[in-house]
């Protein structure tokens, strides 16, 4: 069985002050396996990559409102979609990114198209179901 995932990029500010900030790139990975989640892969400069990983409904949400709870906070800047930021609470500390929201935009559409929105229940039981076909067919030999 072919298994697709959707993949982008996304170029993002990470916020240090007002006066200055970096830019750095950002992985964007979605699996219909977990249909609930994307994946950020940060790439911050002179660190490894850092992950983190994002409820689906929460990145549509933030686009259009201010949304998260607890570690994750995401807001539209400005008007017209155009641009987006997420506060990353840890216990090192706060992280501030701001990015285009065209791409992510763009992206969680892809995803919409592999797992439609409000369906990734049906999706990871229907996956279940193959594999209880499949390994009944196994048994029942």
């Amino acid at each position: 069985m072919q298994h697709s995932t959707v993949q982008g990029h996304l170029t993002m500010n990470l916020v240090v002050s007002e006066e200055l900030t970096f830019r750095i790139v950002v992985d964007l990975d979605y699996d219909p396996a977990d249909p609930f989640a994307v994946r950020f892969t940060f790439h911050l400069p002179g660190d490894e990559p850092v992950t983190w990983v994002f409820a689906r409904e929460l990145l549509l949400d933030g686009l259009a409102r201010p949304s998260g709870e607890g570690d994750v906070h995401i807001h539209p800047v400005g008007g017209e979609l155009g641009e987006i930021c997420l506060v990353l609470r840890s216990p090192e500390g706060d992280a501030v990114l701001c990015g285009s929201a065209p791409p992510l935009i763009a992206f969680l559409a892809r995803t919409d198209r592999l797992v439609p929105i409000g369906e990734e229940a049906a999706a990871g039981d229907l996956d279940a179901q193959l594999e209880l076909i499949l390994h009944g067919h196994e048994n029942a030999g």
